[in-house]
């Protein structure tokens, strides 16, 4: 074992032990038939300081690597998929400013000392029908008095809605866009309490259902002036924030949908080997068109873990693949959702008419995997992309 792999498994043991994931897992079964929120889990992470795992050691934290937390998040998945997928929006938040630090820019330090202190951060950036994402907003943003911004929209998939403290938000400048110039992004960060805020209780969906990730409706918030992060231009722009946030949004993402594949190969190896074969007089471990579709699923997962670690440590390492590190980012996402779902519907056919009940735990994985697909940027707006790559001078 390397001392890399070594540091993994110490780091497995310390936030994640098996006892944890097996209390968990059984957990996630029953926030998914009440369709509530994953409370206990989160007392138990967050006593275990799992929500100040990117916090540097002088702010108080372990200061974890993205690679080491995407390895922890694809553990938990396994486990507990909707909590992790949540989870993911805090530690997104917190990965942002680790990495504007390792960039020369601390700025968002603040956001360490809130961690710290309790504090939950969330992401509210998607927003109906915008598939600009962060180069664009629907959400409208006015000067305030103080200096800081009034801020009126809708923010949608708002995980840890029932407990989130601090939200980062933005919003296009009111007036900014003339039609010539496509505007001005604000771009920082909200309270819970502030007023102009109204949290959907709505939330009756197919998968991820303890994430609780209703809408958050803003009605002129104020977004304090020590509380904004950055103006930049909407559009194509390049700035480390955007560039930030894309990567640990991306990259946590895709570590959730890996764990839920390899969850989904596991439970699928486990239903063949139980099921019996009456033709055959064999299990169906032993049945070829069986292993070979397991076999398949196996193989399409296997880039996936990969991809998550090489990119992940060229993060880390301050690696400049330059204009190729949105294709890496959105692909490793893409790559890792589309495993999901192969590996859960493979793992259901293998497990035969069991895994159709609902209370079985494949049928859960199953809809959990599903979430992959609103993830943005969609496949069909990340396409030009890769396109472009390839064809564009």
């Amino acid at each position: 074992m390397t001392d890399r792999e070594a540091r993994h498994a110490h780091l497995a043991q310390q936030y994640l032990p098996t006892e944890v994931l097996d209390r968990f897992r059984d957990r996630a079964a029953v926030y998914d038939r009440e369709n509530r929120f994953f409370d206990e889990d989160l007392e138990e992470l967050r006593a275990m300081g799992y929500l100040q795992l990117f916090v540097p050691s002088s702010h108080g934290g372990p200061g974890l690597s993205l690679h080491e937390v995407s390895r922890l998040q694809q553990r938990l998945a396994s486990a507990a998929p909707a909590t992790a997928l949540a989870i993911n929006m805090h530690l997104m938040c917190t990965g942002v400013v680790k990495a504007l630090n390792d960039r020369g820019d601390d700025s968002l330090n603040w956001v360490l000392d809130d961690v710290m202190a309790g504090e939950i951060f969330a992401f509210g950036i998607s927003e109906p029908s915008n598939d600009w994402v962060l180069q664009g907003s629907t959400t409208v943003a006015e000067p305030g008095d103080d200096g800081g911004w009034l801020l009126t929209g809708v923010k949608i998939f708002t995980s840890l809605s029932p407990v989130w403290t601090r939200l980062i938000v933005h919003g296009l400048v009111a007036g900014s866009d003339t039609g010539d110039e496509p505007g001005e992004l604000i771009y920082g960060f909200i309270d819970r309490d502030a007023p102009g805020i109204t949290v959907s209780d709505r939330w009756d969906v197919l998968g991820m259902r303890a994430s609780q990730s209703r809408a958050t409706i803003l009605d002129s918030v104020p977004m304090r002036p020590e509380r904004v992060s950055r103006l930049i231009p909407a559009g194509r722009h390049p700035d480390l924030l955007t560039f930030a946030i894309t990567s640990n949004f991306q990259l946590l993402i895709a570590s959730v949908y890996a764990g839920v594949a390899a969850r989904a190969l596991e439970l699928g190896a486990q239903g063949l080997r139980r099921r019996k074969s009456a033709k055959s007089g064999t299990t169906f471990a032993e049945v070829p068109e069986s292993r070979a579709r397991l076999a398949d699923a196996h193989l399409d997962y296997l880039g996936v873990p990969a991809m998550l670690d090489a990119y992940t440590r060229d993060f880390d390492e301050l690696v400049d693949h330059g204009a190729g590190w949105p294709l890496r980012l959105v692909g490793a996402r893409i790559k890792a959702s589309e495993a999901a779902r192969r590996a859960a519907e493979t793992a259901l056919m293998c497990t035969g008419g069991s895994g159709f009940d609902s209370s079985h735990e494949l049928s859960r994985l199953h809809r959990d995997a599903t979430a992959g697909l609103f993830h943005p940027p969609s496949v069909d707006a990340a396409r030009p992309m890769y396109a472009a790559a390839l064809l564009d001078d």
